[in-house]
């Protein structure tokens, strides 16, 4: 029996994780810089890469990665799967939406990789080798990023049998969250004045 203060509790609970903006407080503690006053004003990891050069965006990456897995997990202690999926949708949610930061997060592109890799890895596999080949044929992490997130309830779908409707409904979310985050990189790639990877921005 599924019960609404266990559902409140792991939202609260992977809200707030995911309110952990990695980026900015490493950009606060190493460089005394608000990340999102640089480059696109996204609190993330591409950006961190961006702004702050590779080992703070490879450790700005990490942490987002652990934080989606964490939620994951503590939502599967509470609730089992379903549990894992309401925890994986809220935890996103805290990345793009951080009450401590005024609601101005991230994208949710690397805690949704977090979340997807914890709920079913061959999908997120798929979705990350597409996503890489097209980062590397174009120099656009953003197109690279909103193709694969948009690719993944469909590889889920095919991938994750026998059919699980939760998961389908999940994937769907994320990758409905993902493209929304993204709607003002969607906007310069087709006004041709996206950042390419590489570009660094002060």
């Amino acid at each position: 029996m599924i019960r609404l203060k266990d559902l409140f509790i792991i939202g609260i609970i992977s809200y707030l994780i995911g309110n952990f903006s990695s980026s900015y407080i490493l950009g606060k503690i190493f460089r005394k810089t608000d990340i999102r006053t640089y480059g696109s004003g996204n609190a993330g990891a591409t950006n961190a890469l961006r702004v702050f050069g590779k080992k703070i965006g490879a450790l700005t990456f990490t942490l987002d990665i652990l934080k989606g897995i964490i939620a994951v997990y503590i939502g599967g202690q509470m609730m089992g799967y379903r549990g894992k999926l309401i925890a994986g949708v809220f935890v996103v949610l805290g990345h793009n939406w951080p009450v401590f930061l005024k609601f101005r997060g991230g994208k949710g592109i690397t805690t949704s990789l977090a979340v997807i890799l914890a709920l079913h890895w061959p999908t997120a596999i798929i979705c990350i080798i597409i996503g890489v080949l097209i980062i590397i044929k174009t120099r656009y992490v953003s197109l690279g990023s909103i193709i694969a997130a948009a690719l993944v309830p469909l590889v889920g779908f095919l991938m994750n049998r026998p059919f699980n409707k939760d998961f389908f409904i999940t994937t769907l979310i994320l990758a409905m969250l993902a493209i929304f985050r993204h709607r003002g990189n969607i906007k310069r790639l087709a006004e041709g004045k996206e950042f390419k990877l590489g570009q660094k921005i002060r």
